[in-house]
């Protein structure tokens, strides 16, 4: 054991910068993974917690006042019931900002979909006017217990008595209407019932919407919400952002693994000697493995110690949604599992990488077998010899077939160097795909920058006069969404009529063509999911008590409502429904304007008689991952020069034999430094240049991959710049120049009997 330990030390004091870089990245690989399994926990189990604790309805149906809802309490699968509470639409402003919101009459704490007060309390009989608020709708308009309320227009006013969280969808401005809960008296103007399903089997929340919507009548139901479409609504961008961090961190422990494996492969080929005298002095292969696997293992649990400790003492302070993660984590009852599961995984892996490697190292003979002296395909080929005739340097082209001599070796070392620098290409191609959102949004579905929804007091000509004369303002698109109920009746998609045939709707297409004619139509990737369907079918649904048929001619990339909207012109649903009229307006900016100064200057304009909100990208709750980004191509880039390092380290050695006959032909030191600078140089070139090549359709069908699954469709896929790709290539290439330079020139610099020794 004593041998051992020092022969560890040893090798340690000569490859000080190789056992650190293992040990970074393994803090980073770690580090990694864990804040993944932290956004996985985060994004589900806290609407879990709110789902259990306030009994949450599976199935939430909006329904007309005349519906016999107490008829679904006998339906096969249907647990409970809530009671049929009366609802109104209204708008409500708070601290200079508005809101809609679905006031509901609710005369008692319920016991299905109970909301779970966070604040306050519930209204009592004598408070009349007092509500309570969804969580995320108190944050929107910044009230809180004690806060007025005011409805525009109406001159009445309600009092905030409580805030609580539901497991319903919350509340998104422009998209879903805010949770306000209050007595049945503060509900002056119903427009219709919400009455909740608790089901005995959540599997079956498709056939139960079936049987509720065949029972009721579909020209009854007006909208259908299920538990899956909240979860997945609560989970938002944070199950991204786990996803990402997760493929990353694998990704970079595969290529950890394989950079390991090849540094320890170098090593024992440098050190056969060594190894040949250690058998002979009574060492077991088991022993010689042993030496290299503790090693190496060593290091990688160091780094593993470090993420935790790093990751449990500073992971809640990360700002943004990393550290909001990361302390809600801490406190679920499966963080301590995955604290000690995620690092012991990782340095098992990496273990077990390093024992194949090592393995070699115990079927060295005791005896040293004199090497060869000529090395197998060594000599020069066609190609380098013409390459000489034509007078180029001796060092470029003596460094280019240094470097591709061995072709199986070669591709093994381009290959392990080639997967760290793949994952960069992908993740900055996720950068520039974000990027895209956020400069080019026409592009990604999102042409408009305001949505605009005018009070009762403005009608249609009235409402498009005053935004056409808005500066700023270069088009006004007029729309209309309803709730229509699909065929089989399972669930509700988001019809939308924008724009007019004289003014087309400029929706950003991935397949097919724009709807132009009678009945023709744009859906969004998870419509046709949902429906079964693709571009050039028919499809048929239900607004109420009228049906509706549409041509599907395109697949237009829809970023809202998971991608369920199916979009045609205004007239096409003013045909179906004479008296259908716009209830919103989309707005194009022109090139240069901001959004927030034109909202402003709208509502003054209209003094209160519009409600304006951006337009949500889906960009915006992605900004932590540029962070995530770089500190994953850091984590990469440490991968990477530990594999430098083993391909620098190896070329050295295997050059060492070659020194002698260089010098004897002429070579200056300067000249032999600049062939093994020049073969480090190639070996990343082609790293470099293959990583590129994989990785552009690899990144390409991993975005749109995510894109499907998400509901807006693939076609988001933007890859980098010609440019960037091509510094990032030559990054790659200078950096490892750079890195070999200084180990070439003392290897060049050797004495003669150092390398008659090296040789022997």
């Amino acid at each position: 054991m004593r041998a051992t330990l020092r022969w560890a030390h040893s090798d340690l004091r000569t490859h000080r910068g190789e056992a650190l870089f293992i040990a970074l990245a393994t803090t980073g690989i770690v580090a990694s993974l864990l804040l993944a399994t932290a956004l996985f926990g985060y994004a589900t189990n806290p609407w879990q917690r709110v789902f259990t604790q306030s009994n949450g309805a599976h199935v939430w149906l909006h329904t007309a006042r005349s519906a016999e809802t107490e008829r679904l309490a006998a339906l096969d699968g249907v647990e409970s019931v809530t009671d049929a509470y009366l609802i109104e639409s209204a708008t409500v402003v708070s601290r200079g900002t508005r809101a809609t919101v679905e006031l509901r009459g609710t005369p008692s704490l319920p016991t299905v979909g109970r909301p779970l007060l966070t604040a306050g309390h519930w209204p009592a009989a004598g408070e009349a006017d007092g509500v309570v608020l969804e969580s995320r709708l108190a944050r929107a308009l910044l009230a809180e217990p004690g806060d007025m309320l005011v409805l525009p227009g109406t001159g009445r006013t309600l009092s905030v008595v409580g805030i609580a969280d539901s497991a319903e969808p919350r509340y998104g401005p422009g998209e879903q209407p805010g949770l306000v809960w209050a007595l049945p008296s503060a509900v002056r103007e119903p427009g219709g019932r919400v009455v909740g399903l608790r089901l005995t089997d959540p599997d079956d929340t498709d056939y139960a919407v079936q049987r509720a919507v065949t029972v009721l009548g579909a020209g009854v139901v007006g909208e259908v919400s299920t538990w899956q479409q909240a979860r997945a609504e609560a989970q938002g961008d944070n199950r991204l952002l786990g996803q990402v961090l997760g493929l990353f961190g694998l990704g970079a422990l595969i290529a950890a693994g394989l950079a390991v494996h090849g540094a320890i492969g170098t090593r024992i080929r440098g050190h056969l000697r060594d190894i040949s005298v250690l058998k002979a002095i009574g060492f077991t292969p088991a022993q010689v493995v042993r030496i290299f696997l503790l090693q190496h293992v060593a290091y990688a649990l160091l780094g593993a110690v470090a993420a935790v400790v790093l990751t449990e003492g500073l992971g809640a302070r990360i700002p943004g949604r990393l550290g909001d993660a990361v302390g809600v984590w801490q406190g679920l009852p499966d963080h301590t599992v995955a604290m000690v599961a995620v690092p012991v995984g990782a340095v098992l892996f990496i273990g077990a990488v390093t024992g194949l490697a090592a393995w070699r190292a115990g079927r060295v003979p005791p005896v040293p077998v004199p090497r060869p002296t000529a090395v197998p395909g060594g000599g020069l080929t066609a190609a380098a010899r013409r390459a000489l005739g034509l007078r180029l340097p001796p060092a470029l082209v003596l460094g280019w077939h240094r470097a591709f001599t061995r072709r199986p070796r070669t591709f093994a070392m381009v290959g392990r160097l080639a997967l760290p620098l793949l994952l960069m290409v992908v993740a900055m191609s996720a950068w520039t795909t974000i990027d895209r959102f956020h400069s080019r949004p026409e592009e990604l579905g999102l042409p408009a920058a305001l949505t605009v929804r005018p009070d009762s007091a403005l009608d249609d000509r009235e409402a498009r006069d005053l935004l056409a004369r808005e500066p700023g303002v270069a088009a006004v698109y007029p729309g209309v969404e309803v709730a229509a109920l699909v065929p089989g009746q399972t669930a509700t998609i988001a019809l939308r009529g924008l724009g007019t045939r004289e003014a087309p709707y400029p929706f950003a297409l991935a397949e097919g063509r724009r709807a132009n004619g009678p009945d023709e139509a744009v859906a969004g990737q998870g419509l046709l999911d949902l429906l079964d369907v693709t571009v050039g079918d028919w499809v048929r649904m239900t607004v109420g008590d009228q049906p509706q048929i549409l041509h599907i001619v395109g697949r237009s990339i829809e970023p809202e409502n998971a991608g369920r909207v199916i979009s045609t012109s205004l007239d096409t649903l003013h045909e179906n429904d004479p008296n259908l009229s716009p209830t919103f307006y989309q707005l194009r900016l022109d090139p240069g304007a901001d959004p927030r100064h034109v909202a402003t200057a709208l509502s003054a304009t209209a003094h209160g008689h519009l409600d304006v909100h951006p337009v949500t990208n889906p960009a915006d709750g992605l900004s932590s991952m540029r962070a995530v980004i770089v500190g994953l191509i850091c984590v990469l880039a440490l991968i990477g020069l530990i594999e430098l390092l083993s391909a620098i380290g190896g070329t050295i050695r295997e050059g060492e034999r070659d020194l002698l006959a260089l010098k004897a032909i002429g070579l200056s030191p300067r000249q032999i430094t600049a062939i093994t600078v020049t073969s480090t140089s190639c070996t990343a070139l082609a790293a470099a240049a293959t990583a590129t090549v994989l990785a552009l359709p690899l990144s390409d069908w991993l975005i749109n991959a995510q894109g499907h699954s998400s509901g807006i469709g693939a076609g988001i896929a933007r890859p980098p710049s010609p440019l960037l790709l091509l510094l990032f290539v030559t990054a790659a290439t200078l950096g490892a120049a750079a890195l070999s330079t200084l180990p070439a020139t003392r290897a060049s610099h050797r004495r003669q009997a150092d390398t008659l020794s090296a040789v022997a």
